[in-house]
């Protein structure tokens, strides 16, 4: 089972617009970062799990716990001239973008803080891309390691 980290807007999308759809479930679109991309289609799989990280906000940092739910798909939104996320250039015969199912698991007893992880950056979480300056993926990959000592400090 892979571990991942994937950042959204709570203004936008947050864990509890995750937490109101039907089956907890929902489409992760509008990646549209190539090496964000290739992790979803090429590595995600059914029942990998991730950490829902609220992003550009007064306070980010990872609010709860979800799973891949279906394999990777092409990306409705590219195609859709209406959709925010459309790209003209992406063609449904050879599909540009891809996206997820994410289903959510459970919110986290507490928002473990981006200030909070950062003072383990030169510890156990030294690796971690999130901490990397100047990554700005949204989704990224997560050790076990990494992982369980995150879960730890919940």
């Amino acid at each position: 089972m892979g571990h991942w980290l994937m950042k959204s807007e709570p203004d936008v999308f947050g864990i509890d617009h995750l937490a109101a759809r039907p089956g907890h479930t929902e489409p992760w679109d509008g990646v549209r970062n190539y090496q964000a991309r290739n992790m979803m289609r090429d590595q995600m799989q059914p029942g990998d799990q991730a950490f829902f990280y609220h992003s550009n906000c007064a306070e980010p940092g990872i609010v709860g716990l979800m799973e891949v739910a279906a394999p990777a798909r092409p990306d409705p939104t590219a195609f859709d001239p209406e959709a925010k996320y459309f790209d003209p250039k992406s063609d449904p015969e050879n599909p540009r973008w891809y996206l997820v199912d994410m289903r959510l698991l459970r919110h986290l007893a507490r928002k473990i803080t981006l200030a909070e992880l950062r003072a383990y950056a030169d510890g156990p979480l030294a690796d971690l891309p999130l901490l990397r300056r100047g990554n700005r993926l949204s989704i990224m990959p997560v050790t076990l390691a990494q992982w369980d000592f995150i879960l730890s400090l919940e």
